[in-house]
């Protein structure tokens, strides 16, 4: 048996080649997997489970509940889609987990995160975890809004992010060695698998004498970034889309 382990889809209408691509994914190759994760960035933007028809998710919500009817399925949330809540587990029979979650992989304990936590130096993304994306009453709050009102924020958001991402270099949006060192050592694993920095990779480590590894997986744009896990390794297949 196997398990499949994908992030930062940023699955959105204006993209349907790769909507098209993460169906044919769930059709094809998911069903012959003992368990899924997602983690992160399913979506470009998610501004409630309220709001997943007008966001055109429902065809996407209705074929991940397809394939969790047959493979165990979880999802991490990222910094895109952090508003999912129970309705979008009812709806696709994904189990939500938390961020920074230890699993059993085929016998290595192995730490799952979206990977936006070990971005230290971005300081202005870690403001936005801590006021918004980890903070109940700024999400309580966003979430009472009406649906017009959110997609107008979330617009300005995205704009936003896109002016920051141009204004740092692309070293202080990636990961800091001092954010992974810890968090093999906070946690006392080997192995880390994450996403979010779009640099799919395979990166080692040296801790006290222990070869630990992070995997990184890519974003889904010119090809999906697709890790397979079994009890001989993990390889990850890049497809174009």
């Amino acid at each position: 048996m196997h398990t499949y382990i994908i992030s930062d889809l940023h699955l959105t209408p204006e993209r349907p080649q790769i909507i098209k691509a993460f169906f044919d994914f769930l059709v094809n190759d998911a069903p012959t997997a003992e368990r899924l994760y997602i983690l992160g960035d399913l979506f470009e933007f998610w501004i409630g489970d309220d709001a997943a028809e007008i966001l055109g998710a429902d065809p996407i919500l209705d074929a991940m509940k397809t394939i969790s009817e047959v493979v165990d399925c979880y999802f991490i949330a990222g910094n895109r889609d952090f508003l999912v809540r129970e309705t979008f587990t009812d709806r696709t029979g994904f189990k939500i987990l938390n961020d920074e979650t230890l699993i059993d992989l085929y016998g290595t304990q192995t730490l799952l995160l979206h990977g936006d936590s070990l971005c230290t130096d971005d300081i202005a993304h870690q403001q936005f975890r801590s006021q918004m994306m980890t903070n109940d009453q700024f999400c309580d709050g966003f979430l009472k809004m009406n649906i017009a009102d959110r997609i107008e924020q979330a617009k300005q958001a995205r704009l936003q992010s896109n002016e920051h991402k141009s204004a740092i270099s692309m070293g202080i949006m990636d990961v800091t060695e001092a954010a992974v060192l810890a968090s093999f050592t906070k946690h006392s694993i080997r192995q880390m698998i994450h996403g979010h920095t779009h640099r799919q990779n395979t990166h080692q480590y040296d801790i006290d004498g222990d070869k630990v590894t992070r995997y990184v997986l890519g974003d889904w744009h010119m090809t999906s970034s697709i890790m397979r896990v079994d009890k001989d390794g993990i390889n990850i297949v890049n497809a174009p889309i």
